[in-house]
């Protein structure tokens, strides 16, 4: 039965390119969860874009002598370019600095403000002593009160999953420069937390079904509830909607009360972009979709706990009760928090912030995109951080893309063109013709049920095992050998085919440019895997790319199609490159391994 899906992925800053680190958390697990949704007759919507507000932002502004908005700008086009090359299939990829963002974080916030549950109080802030901006939570590190980890930041612990305040870290310095920040008393506009505690608590406890990593980072964050900051000393932001604050030139909304806000946003700037402006409500009111959240573990529990308590305060279900927004209505909670862990280098989390960086757009000039989307779903940090080397990846594409699955595809369609220049018509099936044919289909039980509950790694392990299976059936049936009987060798090859096509579906959401390839290699017509459009909008005086796609058109099914005998084909090209193995060694010249790391 076709069902309405949200897939809300994080919104990566705009504070430099992204690296393969980010992609992993965010960018591949979503896109491989929305395209499968796609192919099984589901209505999906996938929203996100760039975080252009908060400290970050001004932070790297002022290194490249820039200023915020020109920052924003910058790397906003650079991250959106990366996205689509490699193919991130969102209906919407926007930005956070638009009108229309603006207007909807203005109109939660009124709405939690009128309905009691955003209060005026006092607090120490950290200000930089050598610029007076205030520091945000998340660029002040130290050790943690609580459990002792060194690497604390101010807003949470990493380690124990606890909400921290940057006054409460032990020796606390700044991320950027590694100064002592000031503390200095200063009036902000905080979330009441604890008034959600009843209502988040038993919303809580239906989500039992959720990663383990995730359910226990939001145990252990909603047992100590205590009121959060929503504004911040700053000038880079969104203002703040109340007589006497809005026109303050130095208090904004914090960037991650208003990050959040963003799928929200994006659902209603889509729906307006696509001319039907009340269509985002299906997606988000009356318990019509179910919505899942793409994210790396350092932003759990701003979607498992922070997100769902302002969604239950804008409905007016929190201790003090509440009217929804007229515009927005009551809205839906989220149906799962889908979190990946790090990935690392040698045990040090890839982050430009920490020295180790290999930038996606770096990578995909050089390997394309479908072998690091490969390399993330099947070896990736699903549910423990994972160390990326370069000898590891080039051994997956060696042995697992190039050996398995490029051989299958290319030797089997390289008999049947060579022999037939067709699919050549099958005769009768032996057993082991059947018992192939039999796994292959089945896989689309299997490997469904795998993809629908967020297991990636598992989903494309058993997708490989049939490209095996394949393999070894035709090794084992010797085709080659068969020219004194063509009726057998040509039912030999139009399984081989047939499981070639169901194992193409089956790598399709994981691989959807190579899938592509094979379709049309298989004789196929038109979009196999649609891709998503930079498409160039504008604002004002300003014009800026958005990713959207046409994804509606395109054939691929979750189902294993017949192949049709008498279908044209053509010698096929090589589908994956086999990389050099000493790249394995050194590295590419763009990220080499440093002797530290070869030793």
């Amino acid at each position: 039965m076709c069902a309405h899906v949200l897939a809300a992925v994080a919104w990566p800053y705009a504070n430099g390119p992204r690296h393969i680190g980010h992609v992993s958390g965010f960018g591949v697990p979503s896109d491989v969860f929305a395209r499968f949704m796609r192919m099984s007759g589901h209505d999906v919507l996938m929203v996100s874009g760039t975080d252009e507000h908060g400290t970050a932002i001004q932070v790297k502004a002022d290194s490249e002598g820039l200023t915020a908005e020109q920052t924003a700008d910058k790397y906003h086009r650079i991250i959106a370019t990366d996205l689509q090359g490699l193919g991130l299939s969102y209906d919407l990829y926007t930005r956070t600095t638009t009108d229309n963002h603006r207007q909807v974080v203005q109109e939660m916030f009124t709405t939690l403000h009128e309905n009691g549950y955003i209060v005026a109080k006092t607090q120490l802030g950290a200000i930089s002593p050598s610029t007076g901006r205030t520091l945000a939570d998340r660029y002040i590190e130290g050790i943690c009160p609580i459990c002792g980890y060194e690497g604390a930041r101010g807003d949470q612990c990493d380690n124990c999953g606890n909400q921290l305040d940057p006054a409460d870290l032990k020796n606390p310095h700044s991320r950027i420069d590694g100064e002592v920040p000031d503390f200095v008393e200063t009036e902000h506009f905080f979330l009441d937390l604890p008034a959600f505690a009843e209502a988040l608590g038993a919303w809580l406890e239906t989500r039992q079904d959720w990663r383990p990593n995730v359910l226990r980072f939001s145990a252990n964050f909603a047992k100590e509830l205590q009121p959060r900051a929503i504004t911040r000393d700053l000038d880079w932001g969104i203002q703040i909607p109340l007589e006497g604050w809005s026109d303050n030139h130095m208090k904004r909304i914090y960037v991650w009360f208003d990050a959040v806000i963003g799928y929200l946003s994006a659902s209603i700037e889509w729906a307006r972009r696509t001319g039907d402006p009340e269509a985002w409500k299906t997606w988000w009111t009356e318990g019509q979709a179910k919505s899942y959240y793409f994210m790396g573990k350092d932003n759990i529990v701003f979607h498992s706990v922070i997100w769902p308590s302002m969604l239950l305060g804008a409905n007016g279900e929190g201790n003090k009760g509440g009217q929804p927004s007229d515009w927005f209505g009551a809205l839906d909670l989220p149906t799962e928090v889908v979190s990946s862990e790090f990935l690392t280098m040698k045990g040090s989390k890839v982050a430009s912030s920490r020295g180790a960086s290999i930038f996606v757009g770096d990578f995909l000039a050089e390997f394309g995109p479908d072998a690091l989307r490969y390399f993330i779903a099947v070896a990736g940090p699903e549910n423990q951080d994972t160390d990326f080397t370069w000898e590891e990846f080039v051994r997956r594409v060696n042995f697992e893309l190039a050996n398995e699955w490029g051989n299958l595809v290319n030797r089997s369609i390289s008999m049947a063109h060579k022999n037939v220049g067709a699919i050549p018509q099958a005769g009768e099936l032996t057993e082991q013709d059947t018992a192939l044919l039999e796994a292959s289909k089945a896989a689309f039980t299997t490997v469904g049920e795998l993809l629908e509950h967020c297991k990636f790694k598992a989903a494309i392990t058993e997708a490989m095992r049939v490209v095996s299976l394949a393999n070894k059936y035709i090794s084992d049936q010797e085709p080659w050998k068969l020219k004194d009987q063509p009726e057998r060798r040509d039912t030999v090859l139009h399984v081989a085919l047939q499981v070639v096509s169901d194992c193409n579906t089956l790598l399709t959401p994981f691989m959807p440019h190579a899938a592509q390839k094979i379709y049309e290699a298989l004789g196929g017509e038109g979009i196999w895997a649609a891709q998503p459009d930079l498409v160039e909008v504008s604002e004002g005086e300003k014009s800026y790319p958005v990713l959207m796609g046409n994804y509606a058109a395109e054939k691929a099914a979750w189902r294993s199609e017949p192949i049709v005998a008498g279908t044209p084909l053509s010698k096929p090209s090589p589908l994956f490159r086999k990389l050099d193995e000493s790249l394995g060694q050194t590295g590419p010249e763009w990220a080499p391994i440093s002797p530290a790391q070869q030793g």
